[in-house]
This record gives C-alpha cells, sequence and structure tokens, in this order.
C-alpha cells in the first residue's frame, strides 16, 4: 500500500484541571492515496482527537504524523476539514462562504474570473447552484452541510477529513448526503478520513473501518477492511453477504469486545 498519511507510534495526552490525561497512545496507521477510511468507537474513544492531529489542529504529545512524505506541524489547504457544525458564516451568502476559501488559498495565483469559477463549480458538485445567493438563515440543514463540503472541495484538497458531518440530520437527509458523497469521491478521487459513531454509514462509505478502543488511553482495535466494489449502491448492498458481514464484524467489536457501560447518576 502506498503510504500517503502515515501516523507512527502517535499518543496524545491532555493536561486537564485534574491532571494529565491520556487521550490515545501507540497510534500506528498508513492510509493510501485515494482511501476512504472511518474512524468508529464509542464516545470518548478519541475519534476526534485523531482527526484533529491529521488536521494540524493539535500537536501530538508523542511520534509522528506524515502527508505526501512531509511532517504535518500545523493546518494546511492540503488536508481541508469538514465538522458537524458546517461553520458557516450567516452573514454571507453560499457562495461567499465558498468564495471566502478560494480566495484564501488561490488568490495569489488565479484571476478574480478564475477564482469566482472555482466557487460555482464547487456549488454545482454539491447540487447547489440554485442556492448560491442565498443565506445560511434561508437553507435547511442539509444544505448548510452541503455548503460546507463544497468549501472545503472547493480548495482542491489532498485529504477531506470530515468529523460526523452529517451527525446531526434526519435519517433521510444523511442517507441522501451519503449518496452524494460517494458520488463526489469517485468523482475527485479524494483521499478520505471521516469519524462517525454510525456503523451503517461505515461499511457503506469506506475501504477500510479503523475500530477504536474504548478511552481513556485508546488506541486502535481493529482495522477491517471492506471489500465492496464501487460504485456503490444502498439498495442493492442491503442483502449483500459481505455488507451484512462487515456490518457483523463492526457490531462485535462495538457492542461485544468494547462493550461500554455508560455511567449514570446516581
Amino acid at each position: 500500500m502506498d503510504k500517503f498519511i502515515e501516523i507512527q507510534d502517535v499518543a496524545q495526552t491532555f493536561r486537564t484541571a485534574k491532571g494529565r490525561f491520556p487521550a490515545l497512545r501507540d497510534i500506528r496507521l498508513t492510509v493510501a492515496k485515494g482511501e476512504f477510511i472511518a474512524l468508529i468507537g464509542h464516545s470518548g474513544c478519541g475519534k476526534s482527537t485523531l482527526l484533529n492531529l491529521i488536521a494540524g489542529l493539535t500537536a501530538p504529545t508523542e511520534g509522528a504524523l506524515l502527508c505526501a512524505n512531509r511532517e504535518i506541524k500545523g493546518p494546511g489547504p492540503e488536508r481541508a476539514v469538514v465538522f458537524q457544525n458546517h461553520s458557516l458564516l450567516p452573514w454571507l451568502t453560499c457562495f461567499d462562504n465558498v468564495h471566502l476559501a478560494v480566495e484564501r488559498v488561490f488568490s495569489a495565483t488565479e484571476t478574480k474570473a478564475q477564482l469566482r469559477e472555482r466557487t460555482r463549480a464547487a456549488l454545482a458538485l454539491v447540487g447547489l447552484t440554485a442556492a448560491a445567493q442565498k443565506r445560511p438563515g434561508e437553507i435547511s440543514g442539509g444544505m448548510k452541510q452541503r455548503v460546507g463540503i463544497a468549501r472545503a472541495l472547493s480548495m482542491e484538497p489532498q485529504v477531506l477529513l470530515m468529523d460526523e458531518p452529517f451527525g446531526a440530520l434526519d435519517a433521510l437527509t444523511r442517507a441522501k448526503l451519503q449518496d452524494e458523497l460517494l458520488a463526489i469521491v469517485a468523482a475527485t478521487k479524494s483521499t478520505v478520513v471521516m469519524v462517525t459513531h454510525d456503523v451503517d454509514e461505515a461499511v457503506l462509505l469506506s475501504d477500510r473501518i479503523v475500530m477504536m478502543t474504548n478511552g481513556p488511553a485508546a488506541t486502535i482495535g481493529e482495522v477491517l477492511a471492506v471489500p465492496l466494489a464501487r460504485p456503490r449502491n444502498r439498495v442493492a448492498l442491503a442483502d449483500d453477504p459481505v455488507y451484512l458481514g462487515c456490518r457483523k464484524a463492526v457490531i462485535d467489536f462495538l457492542y461485544t469486545r468494547q462493550a461500554h457501560v455508560e455511567k449514570t447518576a446516581a
């Protein structure tokens, strides 16, 4: 496998009011160019912490992370992040929210006309051409997430990092955006690392599922390959034995081998 992203013996410990908190330990993972990786595990297992390390938003306590053979020492335009909260500026239109990102990355090398065209193309990719001049308050939650994805894709990142991007959406909107993401990734050949709590989402979208052990001091418990051909169709996969086998393997890991008993208030 080509080593496009490399995570080498990474650990992350946070300083808190109660002392040092070990969030992650002994993380070793390689991701190939164009691969779709899902990170899954119970709450508190460090999924988002690991994603933030790849994004360069935080630095590891131990170990190193590389992207395209260069050490990750901070955020960069080659790694775009889509959060669960779309983080759109409410006073700007959809077009302007995307255009802002385009300007930051390409203004030194492209004309204003080229920047506008790049923005239009990103909105078209997520099906939002008609909503370009609307503001976030005038569109649905699903459309806001599409703008967030368009903004990330407009920078032509080598890596798309997604932190539960559909977690706050209703089931039907979530399914539609999952299908659209499959099409977008097929078209852009992006390398994707996505955090999710949803077993079906992980199996439907990913090439490999990285299953995390429970925290604190969480680590990678198992990596499951998903040998399903692309393009993928959720209806066709509903009774597919390979799909069902992968789903069962993830559920077994999460709810048998990593059974998580939530603490309740006394």
